[in-house]
């Protein structure tokens, strides 16, 4: 199988997509983008709706939700996945930043589930030393074998959020409903009875070619749309040139390939379900 070929890899391809921030698009009339390698146009109509077409001319089926635009190169046998708490209405839903990064859609996905690079990466801001433990926590494959869901996720940060104004440790739960999404449930600064969501939505140009988008979906009355997107935008380019430095930069898939560690649980998780789902694109095969 030539794994550079996205015709291979039809479960990918039977898969929504996202092409890209709603309040982006709707600033032009016409768009052209890479999908799996393969050109996508985007029209605006009347009333901020789009036509997606694919290499062919044809029209993809496609959908706005959470802020961005959806579309799929195969024929989709599911719903896009569901994040009811974006539905809620004092939430501040935004899209923090859209980057191009120069890395496989599985390997940002896998750093994105990594809390022990924090000290070390996002330093005084979701980690600092000597807080360096990752603690046990629990991981699963849920919803019928559809998601990797992780919870009692906690870890120290000086910084957790723009309005956080003192360390604490802060819970997470990890969900990965697709395999080139990934939604982080945080505890909040404010509401001690609710979380933050945070989504990274990655459109897979190619295999080592991303565009990401983070989703906000906060509880913050308080903090400017500015702040909240700076602090997004600067961890986020602290993640940067760590993942465009990774090698390979297609995720390894053979669980021998590289030396796990207990910390590890959610990426060995995701590795061996993206096996068992047959998710080959942007991924080295296990060898037989």
């Amino acid at each position: 199988m030539n794994s550079s070929d996205p015709s291979h890899d039809q479960v990918v391809r039977d898969e929504w997509h996202v092409l890209g921030a709603l309040e982006d698009l709707s600033a032009r009339p016409d768009w052209d983008t890479r999908l799996l390698g393969e050109k996508v146009s985007i029209r605006r109509k009347a009333g901020n709706t789009f036509d997606v077409l694919g290499k062919d001319g044809a029209t993809l089926q496609s959908q706005q939700r959470y802020g961005y635009l959806w579309a799929s190169l195969g024929t989709p046998a599911r719903p896009l996945f569901a994040i009811p708490e974006f539905d809620e209405p004092d939430r501040r839903n935004l899209n923090a930043a859209t980057f191009g990064v120069h890395v496989s859609a599985p390997r940002a996905i896998e750093n994105f589930l990594d809390m022990g690079h924090f000290p070390f990466v996002h330093t005084d801001y979701l980690g600092v030393e000597p807080h360096t433990e990752v603690k046990e926590y629990d991981v699963q494959v849920t919803n019928d074998g559809h998601e990797v869901l992780a919870r009692r996720c906690r870890f120290y940060q000086p910084r957790a959020s723009s309005v956080a104004e003192q360390g604490y440790e802060v819970e997470y739960i990890y969900r990965v409903p697709h395999p080139y999404c990934a939604v982080l449930y945080k505890a909040n600064a404010i509401d001690a009875a609710r979380m933050d969501v945070i989504g990274l939505f990655l459109q897979p140009v190619d295999e080592e070619h991303v565009k990401a988008n983070m989703l906000l979906s906060l509880i913050d009355d308080a903090s400017s749309d500015t702040t909240i997107r700076a602090f997004q935008q600067t961890i986020f380019a602290q993640d940067k040139p760590i993942l465009e430095n990774q090698i390979p930069l297609k995720l390894p898939l053979d669980p021998r390939a590289e030396m796990p560690a207990k910390s590890d649980a959610s990426s060995i998780t995701y590795r061996r379900w993206l096996r068992q789902r047959g998710v080959r694109y942007g991924t080295v095969a296990a060898s037989a």
